[in-house]
Order: C-alpha cells, then sequence, then structure tokens
C-alpha cells in the first residue's frame, strides 16, 4: 500500500490558545485539556505536547496554550513514553454504527460514575469510546461524591466579596435548630463585639461582619462539634477618585516644580505619567512623590526645558491632567542707573536694582573694567549693585556701565563733573540760570516715571543772591514739605516732585531777581505711567487645542507708546494664570495653543509699554477648545420623486468633547458653485425630505455636522442626481409571521403592519372573504411605504381570510392574511354512567357544540366523595370521550363533571352526572346491626398555635396553624381584632385543618397582632401572635 501514496502527511508544530477574562474571578482559574470526552492531556505531557500558562497583572487576561510538535502518523510502531498519537485524526470515520450514540449532550462520564464495572465496554461501544485503558484511568481519578453533611442543612459559599467600608452577612443552615455554632477566622475563634454579630433564626445562623476592612479579608469558618464548613472572604477597596485636580504650572528654568493632587482615600496608591510614560524613580532621584495623607504630590528639582509637558494622575476611579511650561529665566531690571552730575570734591554712586539676588556683575568705564581703588568701592547687597566713587574728579567723569553675568544685555550711565569757575565779577552781577550747564537745553522736557522721585538741582548765579519763585501756571510753588517742593540753597535752587503723578505733568516756569536784573527759564515735565489695562478680550474662535482671542488697546497708553502684551490663561474653576508669552505681543489677535479638549479656560491680557505692564484686563467669557467633527458618513440617496428627494446619512465618526447641535444640507446645480441651504437652521435627525425641487435639474447634494468649533467638512454625493421619479413594480413585502394563521383571543387586539414597495404611491385596497372590508370591523392606515390593520377588541365574528391589494395602474399585488379569533370552549354534551363494576366507574360522553374555534385538545375528568364535596381530578388532558374511573374505596357515593380543554384554557362550566354512583362491596350481604348513632360533633380546638414572628418588609410570609373540630369550624382571621377576610393584601388557606395566612409584600405597618379564630355550633377557639416587620437593610453583594 505504501507505493499507492503520492504525498505523505507532513509532520508540524501546532499549537492552541485559550484565554480567560478573570477580572471578576477571585481565583486563579483551573483549566483542564481533553482529547475528545475522556482522555486529560496533562498525563500525555512529554516530547510531543507541551502545556503553559501565562497571565498578564494589569489587562488580567489568564491565558493557557497546548503545543503539539510534529504532529503526523505514527508508522514506526515505537511506544516513547508521554508520546501522544494522533492516528486517530487520519482515520475515516464518515460511515457510523446506527446505535452508536452521538448527542453531544449526554455526559458519559455521568452514565460510567453510576454503571457497573460489567457495563463499561458496552457503555464505552455506544458513545465512542475506543481506549479502555484511558477510560479506566480516569474514572479512578474522578473526584468521589462528598459525603452529605449531617450538622449542615446548607454550608457556606465557597468565596465572598464584599466593598471596603460595608457590611456583608454570612449564613449557614443548620439541620438541629437548638444546636450551637462557632464562628472562626484564620482559626481565631471570633468574639461578639460591635463589629461581628452573631445571629439564630430558626435553623439559619448568621455572622455580621459590619464596616469591613482590609484585616477582615480572611478564610471563616462555621464549626458544629467535629463537622465544620469554610469560605474565603474577599474585601474589595472602592474605587479612588480625584478630589482636587492637578493645576497647570509655568516656571523658570532651574525652580522646583510641585504639582499637587487630592485623593478620596489616604494610603491610596497613584500613577503618575508624563505625556503617556510612566514615572519612576531614578537613581538621579529626578522626580520624588510624596504623600501626605490624601495628597499627593510630584516634585521636580531644578526643572528643564525637557521637563515640559502634560503630566498625569491615575487612580483606579479616575484621572486629572495638567500642563508645566518651563520657561528659561529672564532678569528683570527694578532699577535703572542713571545719569549723575556732580562737582569736584562730591561723591558720585551709581546704582541698579535687579530680579535675582544671586546675579554677580562687572562695572566698566569707557569699556574698560573697573576696579575697586582707595576712592572707588563696588559692593553687591541682595539685588542691589552699588559703584560709589568719592572726592570726584576731572578725570572721573566719563560713561559707566554695569553687566550682569550671564545675560547679554548692559546698563549705562553718564557721569557729569560740574567744574566751578569763580570769575572776578562786580558787585552788580545779574542773575542767570545755568541749565546748560547740565547738558540739557532751555527749552528740554524732562522725563520722570510715575511713582518714582524727580529732583531737579539747578546751578544760579547772581551777586547779591537772586530770590527764587518757581511756578506751574499762575500758581507760585513755595518751599515746604509737601509732595511737590522747592528750596534755594547757595548758588543752587532745587525743585523736588516725590512720588510723581500724572497730574504733575506740565510747565514749570523759574525766575530768578536781583536788584541787578531777572533770568527766567522753563521746564517741561512729563510723568510717564504702566497704560490702563485693555478691554475684556473676546475669543474669535476655538479649535481642538486652541483657540483665537483678540482685544482693543487701552484707552490710555500711560504717555509712553504701547510696544506689545502678555496674555494669560486658566482653567474655569483654578485659581491659577499661566502666562503664554514671556516677550510682549504687538498685536492684538493671538492664537493660544496647546490646551486641552473639553475643559473650559478663561483668558485675560495685560498691556506693555517702556514703562512696564499694566493691570490685567477683565478675563474673558468661559470657553471651550473644541474640533469640527469629522464629516457625516454614508450620504445617500432615500427615495426621490418629481419634486422631491430624500437624503439619508450616519453620525461622524469622530465628534469630540462637543455636543453635536445638528447638520446642514445643502444643494447646487451642476456647473454652478452656489451652494442653497435646504432648510433654515439645523437638523437633527440623519435623515432629511427635500420638497419643491424643479423637475429635470442635475443636483449636486452636501452634508455637514454642526458643533460649537462650526462646521465639518462636508460629505458630498459622488455624482449629480437628477430630480425625476423612477417607476418601480408593486411588491408586499409580507413578514413571516403572517405567512400562517394568525391567531388571537377573544379580546386581544389585533396590530398587524406589512410594508410594500411601488412608485408612484400604490393604490392600497383591503377586503374581507372577497368583500370590500367593512371600516367598523377594522381600522386601515396607509402610508407611502406601508399598510397597518388594526382591529381594537376582537371578537369571534373577525375571524376569516383578509386580502390586500396594492396596484399601480394596470400593475398589482396581492397577499392574504388568514385570521382566527379563538375562545374559551362550551361544556362537554351528553355525560352518562356507561358502567359500574367493583371500584371502577366507566364514563361516556360527547364533544361540547361550541369548541371556541379552535380544535379541543382534551378533557379534565374530576370525582367527588357526596359527603365531602370535594373535587379531586382523576384524568387531566384526556383526548377521548369516554374513561374509566378506578380505585374508589367502597362504601362511598360518587358524583362525577367534566371539562372541555382547547388552546385558550378550560370551559367555563363543567358538565356534572346527574346521577350518583355508589360503590358497594360484591359477594358479600351483611346485615348491619342499628346501633346509637355516635355523635362526633366537637367544639373547635387548635391543635397547634401561631408563632410569633419577625420578618424583612418586602418579601411574602406566611402565617400557619392548625385546628380540629367537628362540623367543620368557620376561621376567620383578625389584625389588631380588625376583620381582615375581605382585604387583598391577605390570602387565607385551609387544607386538612392546616390554615395559612399569606401577607404579600409586607410592610412595617403590616407588624401587630394576628389572631385566628375558630367558630363551629359547638363553641369556638382563638389563637393569635405577634409579627414584626423589618425594614431591609441594603447588604453587600457576596
Amino acid at each position: 500500500m505504501t507505493g499507492l501514496f503520492t504525498e505523505k502527511p507532513q509532520c508540524e508544530n501546532i499549537t492552541f490558545v485559550a484565554k480567560v477574562n478573570a477580572e471578576s474571578l477571585l481565583k486563579k482559574p483551573s483549566v483542564k485539556w481533553f482529547k475528545g470526552k475522556w482522555m486529560d492531556l496533562a498525563s500525555k505531557s512529554g516530547k510531543h505536547l507541551q502545556l503553559k500558562e501565562t497571565y498578564d497583572r494589569n489587562t488580567k487576561p489568564y491565558a493557557t496554550l497546548l503545543m503539539l510538535f510534529d504532529v503526523c502518523s505514527s508508522t514506526d510502531g515505537k511506544d516513547d513514553s508521554g508520546e501522544l498519537d494522533f492516528s486517530a485524526l487520519l482515520k475515516k470515520r464518515s460511515i457510523k454504527p446506527a446505535h452508536m450514540n452521538t448527542d453531544p449532550d449526554v455526559d458519559v462520564w455521568n452514565i460510567l460514575s453510576h454503571a457497573p464495572p460489567s457495563e463499561y465496554e458496552k457503555i464505552a461501544f455506544q458513545h465512542g469510546i475506543t481506549d479502555l485503558r484511558g477510560m479506566l484511568k480516569r474514572l479512578k481519578k474522578m473526584k468521589k461524591e462528598e459525603k452529605k453533611s449531617e450538622a449542615f442543612l446548607k454550608k457556606l459559599d465557597p468565596a465572598y466579596q464584599v466593598l471596603k467600608g460595608h457590611k456583608i452577612k454570612l449564613g449557614v443552615e443548620v439541620a438541629n435548630e437548638d444546636v450551637e455554632v462557632k464562628w472562626f477566622k484564620n482559626g481565631q475563634e471570633i468574639q461578639k463585639s460591635g463589629r461581628y454579630i452573631f445571629e439564630s433564626v430558626g435553623n439559619m445562623r448568621y455572622l455580621t461582619i459590619n464596616h469591613c476592612s482590609l484585616a477582615d479579608d480572611a478564610a471563616y469558618t462555621c464549626v458544629i462539634g467535629e463537622e465544620k464548613c469554610t469560605t474565603e472572604l474577599f474585601v474589595k477597596e472602592p474605587p479612588v477618585t480625584i478630589v482636587k485636580n492637578l493645576e497647570d504650572q509655568m516656571v523658570m528654568k532651574g525652580e522646583r516644580v510641585e504639582l499637587e493632587c487630592e485623593v478620596s482615600e489616604e494610603g491610596a496608591n497613584v500613577k503618575w505619567e508624563k505625556d503617556g510614560v510612566e514615572l519612576t524613580r531614578d537613581e538621579s532621584l529626578k522626580y520624588r512623590f510624596k504623600k501626605d495623607g490624601c495628597k499627593h504630590v510630584l516634585i521636580i528639582n531644578e526643572a528643564t526645558k525637557e521637563d515640559g509637558g502634560h503630566y498625569k494622575v491615575k487612580t483606579n476611579g479616575g484621572e486629572s491632567v495638567a500642563e508645566l511650561l518651563v520657561q528659561e529665566k529672564e532678569l528683570e531690571i527694578y532699577q535703572s542707573i542713571a545719569d549723575l552730575t556732580v562737582k569736584a570734591k562730591d561723591q558720585a554712586v551709581f546704582k541698579c536694582e535687579v530680579s535675582d539676588e544671586n546675579v554677580k556683575g562687572t562695572w566698566y568705564k569707557n569699556g574698560v573694567e573697573v576696579k575697586p581703588n582707595a576712592r572707588t568701592n563696588i559692593s553687591h547687597i541682595g539685588r542691589i549693585h552699588k559703584l560709589t566713587i568719592d572726592e570726584v574728579k576731572p578725570e572721573d567723569e566719563g560713561d559707566y556701565t554695569f553687566v550682569p553675568d550671564g545675560y547679554a544685555f548692559n546698563l549705562s550711565a553718564k557721569l557729569n563733573f560740574l567744574e566751578v569757575k569763580i570769575d572776578f565779577v562786580p558787585r552788580q552781577d545779574p542773575p542767570k540760570i545755568h541749565l546748560d550747564c547740565m547738558g540739557r537745553t532751555s527749552d528740554s522736557t524732562i522725563i520722570v516715571v510715575a511713582g518714582n522721585k524727580l529732583r531737579l538741582d539747578v546751578p544760579i548765579t547772581g551777586d547779591p543772591a537772586p530770590t527764587v519763585i518757581w511756578t506751574k501756571g499762575e500758581k507760585v510753588i513755595t518751599e515746604g514739605d509737601g509732595r511737590v517742593h522747592v528750596e534755594s540753597t547757595k548758588g543752587h535752587c532745587i525743585f523736588t516732585i516725590e512720588g510723581a503723578e500724572r497730574q504733575d505733568e506740565g510747565i514749570y516756569s523759574v525766575v530768578v531777581r536781583n536788584p541787578a536784573g531777572e533770568d527766567t527759564a522753563d521746564i517741561s515735565v512729563k510723568v510717564v505711567d504702566v497704560p490702563d489695562p485693555p478691554q475684556a478680550p473676546k475669543i474669535l474662535s476655538v479649535g481642538e487645542d486652541s483657540c483665537i482671542v483678540q482685544w482693543e488697546p487701552p484707552l490710555f497708553n500711560g504717555g509712553d507708546p504701547i510696544i506689545g502684551y502678555v496674555v494669560e490663561r486658566k482653567k474655569l474653576r483654578s485659581y491659577r494664570w499661566m502666562r503664554l508669552n514671556f516677550d510682549p505681543y504687538p498685536e492684538t489677535t493671538f492664537e493660544a495653543k496647546r490646551m486641552i479638549e473639553g475643559m473650559p479656560y478663561e483668558m485675560r491680557v495685560y498691556a506693555v509699554n517702556s514703562i512696564g505692564m499694566s493691570h490685567h484686563s477683565p478675563a474673558s467669557q468661559p470657553f471651550v477648545p473644541v474640533a469640527p467633527t469629522s464629516e457625516p458618513i454614508g450620504l445617500h440617496v432615500e427615495d426621490i420623486s418629481d419634486t422631491s428627494i430624500t437624503l439619508k446619512w450616519r453620525a461622524p465618526e469622530r465628534i469630540g468633547a462637543a455636543k453635536l447641535e445638528g447638520y446642514g444640507v445643502e444643494y447646487c446645480k451642476e456647473g454652478t458653485d452656489e451652494w442653497i441651504p435646504a432648510i433654515q437652521g439645523l437638523t437633527e435627525r440623519p435623515s432629511m425630505t427635500i420638497k419643491n425641487l424643479t423637475t429635470g435639474d442635475k443636483l449636486l447634494f452636501r452634508v455637514r455636522a454642526y458643533n460649537m468649533a462650526g462646521p465639518s467638512s462636508p460629505a458630498v454625493l459622488a455624482q449629480p442626481v437628477t430630480i425625476r421619479e423612477i417607476m418601480q413594480r408593486p411588491k408586499i413585502w409580507l413578514p413571516r409571521n403572517l405567512r400562517q394563521t394568525l391567531i388571537k383571543k377573544v379580546g386581544e387586539n389585533v396590530n398587524v403592519l406589512i410594508p410594500f414597495q411601488g412608485k408612484p404611491r400604490p393604490k392600497v385596497t383591503w377586503s374581507k372573504d372577497g368583500q370590500p372590508l367593512d371600516p367598523s370591523i377594522a381600522s386601515v392606515r396607509n402610508s407611502d411605504f406601508d399598510s397597518i390593520f388594526f382591529i381594537r377588541k376582537t371578537e369571534r365574528k373577525h375571524s376569516g381570510q383578509y386580502d390586500l391589494k396594492v396596484q399601480i395602474e394596470n400593475v398589482e399585488d396581492t397577499a392574504k392574511i388568514t385570521l382566527q379569533i379563538v375562545d374559551l370552549p362550551g361544556p362537554p354534551e351528553a355525560l352518562k354512567i356507561a358502567d359500574v363494576w367493583g371500584f371502577n366507574v366507566a364514563l361516556e360522553w360527547k364533544q361540547p357544540k361550541d369548541n371556541g374555534n379552535c380544535e379541543i385538545t382534551g378533557y379534565t375528568v374530576q370525582k367527588a366523595d357526596k359527603k365531602t364535596m370535594e373535587w379531586f381530578t382523576v384524568h387531566d388532558h384526556y383526548r377521548r370521550t369516554h374513561c374509566v374511573v378506578s380505585d374508589l374505596i367502597m362504601g362511598n357515593e360518587y358524583i362525577f363533571r367534566v371539562f372541555s380543554i382547547n388552546l385558550v384554557g378550560l370551559s367555563p362550566e363543567p358538565l356534572t352526572t346527574k346521577d350518583s354512583v355508589f360503590i358497594q362491596k360484591s359477594g358479600i350481604d351483611y346485615k348491619s346491626p342499628t346501633y346509637r348513632e355516635h355523635d362526633f360533633s366537637e367544639a373547635p380546638k387548635f391543635t397547634h398555635p401561631l408563632v410569633n414572628r419577625s420578618i424583612i418588609a418586602g418579601y411574602n410570609a406566611t402565617l400557619s396553624c392548625a385546628v380540629r373540630g367537628i362540623p367543620k369550624p368557620k376561621v376567620t382571621w383578625y389584625k389588631n381584632k380588625m376583620d381582615i377576610s375581605n382585604e387583598a393584601k391577605y390570602r387565607m388557606l385551609s387544607k386538612q385543618g392546616i390554615l395559612t395566612l399569606e401577607i404579600r409584600k409586607p410592610c412595617p405597618f403590616d407588624g401587630g397582632v394576628y389572631m385566628c379564630k375558630a367558630v363551629n355550633d359547638k363553641g369556638e377557639d382563638v389563637v393569635e401572635c405577634k409579627l414584626e416587620v423589618r425594614q431591609e437593610k441594603k447588604e453587600a453583594s457576596k
């Protein structure tokens, strides 16, 4: 046979993978691999078969792998330990014996476990098991049935689960109601306390654990004598939410950064990420993580440009994102050095103040570094740098410059040496103002920054010493200690403004007089200040992570041109503003980027001139960065007529953070670019019918989705559409359930929708049994696409065949519906006793006249003893019209009745035999002696009393007792001495002297004293109990 094969099976490796979602499992699942129904592959692990298991703790999928190596038909006959023979896979099994059982639902191992060993071979053959040795090995390994406990009727479940902080109740059912149980936790007996509560209710024993903590995650055991049952309790921590979100921050390079959030639970674990990458403690201690109760802080020491980005903190119940911006540190000049004019032997002091007290610098004179000496002193105290020159000499005059170390700018000022010349003048020397001696012209303007001090030391000459008068306009400024004051010394007149303000601006005049004459000079003083704040900015447009903001320039520029603006933003619920630009932005329109989509923001603006920065403007209206949606998808023509068209589409794939406001539909003629809106405004539905179009026009259509950010890209039909109705043959699409007889019960409604097609709109006609449909029988509503047939309340006369016809000119289509209205049948007829023998009675009857418009499916036969007149069912759903009633009791007299049964149910009334049957003992004639009839009557007496009960609200409850009495006593139930016999909430049952009161879904109001009273001719008896209804408490899910 070997030579007949043209190609032999090739050996190859095969891997089977099975994955289990283990998120909701309390333990690692146990997985076994089988070949067929019986071979456990774990016992065959070896050279050709291996089993492996993997488990991912993050995504929690549990995977098991079955790997087969060199799978092929075995032909050498060698037996290798652990080798798996797959030759059975190559056998042809197309023909199976007729007696072989192939039902996949049959549990062959259940059959084998209950069968005697002598039947094993027969059962294996019937179910296709060929390896008897493997079958016997597995049967031997099968777990033996656990011995039934004598102490426990219901044991603890294998495991329970509860949320941290909640409570849980563990319960067992014991066989002996009076037995005591002990509870153990991890082998230690549990003592009763406020957290552990023991309860005993009937046969139930409960252990309630309040306010579960992680310490309660343990194994619990209930012990009765020598028997015990054990369970495991798993305490699950509730999700940790973020109470206080991270705040956006902007820092300078080298500064310390602390990102802080607050979570809902102390000691919770959080995960920090930067731009999607998890942060961990590294050797360089770049990141430090701090926990303080519910607060979690991420600390970055000496921030660098690379540390900028989006930082995210995650818990198992939420996350928060914040942006960190790291800017290069810029040195700000708080006070620059000023030009000095000094006289010989005076002291010259150059002073400047910068923002960073750690910055050092170098002083230069005419480009040459200044070195400290006996007359020159250089000091650096905090942010202030000073250069002091004592006893100024003419050679000290020049340009002095201060250069901060590490910064590419400098501060310069000029030292002017005032040389005092003493000339011989006559005693009558007219006064002279020497403004030109300071390098200024008489009409020069002096600029002073608001808030700064302005001091003008004006040299004057004249003999005798002149008098000095300062004026501003017509107002004379006198000597004094006010904010603006003047003073005179020998050879000088001094004008001082302390803390210059805007109203100090103007032209000041100085007049010097003596007997020899007078001299005047005008000095123009200009006070400059920071500008007023701009108006509140307006948001022109928003994008996915950006916005365009615009504002108006300030009303007053501070007396100096505006050189730019500084823009800030913040999250709406935050208190931290973040600066978006450090260099003044010259325009009044700014695009802000790197925002989080869906997060509300506010913007504000500062104006900047050469003096400084204004106060901030009012905040803008809150806005949310959102992007337009993607274009709608699936745009197509649903229907078209001579003057209208119906378009349909689906929602965009990406909607974004903003709510979809609606869709805009437009059309234009082919060859033009004028798009015309189909309707005013937007439509919320993903479909639209455009009417009043011109027949024959070729139109293009497009749809755009709108949200807060505006319209999306349009979805456009690929080809122009010609507005012309397309002829379509009429066709009825009869639903599958209407192709058979539609059966309804009397009183039910009929609501049938039958779709059809056809263009133009077809004519729809209904008829019943060949006659036009009477509107009083059924209602019909027709539309362009379907017809609805409706009967509000069915009657027997509605049965019949209904025909539907749709017609367009000479073309039509028809469909029919058969409606059958069924009702309860009438009683059988002609019931008679056909024969009596022994303890048997033969009954015969005929079918009912009224079968309820459907087939009679059977009969119910009942018997009753004339003494008690209690009916008992003998035959149910009996299909024949004659039967035999057996096992009757000798000496009793019986009557019989029969009900008809159809699809709806039992007939309302039975047919009862006119005569009764007395069952006599055959073959013996016995004349009974006459005795005085014994009086068996007795007063009612309760043999089993009512028991006080405590129940839970919302669950049905019953109260039971037993009574005896002859004749049968009348029973009445009372609640708080009020008769409740006619109340629907209660149901009273009585069977063989057992009295039961059922209370349906009791509430706390139903608690009270319940009494049962039995009365007959001989007397009465009463029994009562107390019922307590407890409110249900929410318990943790197991």
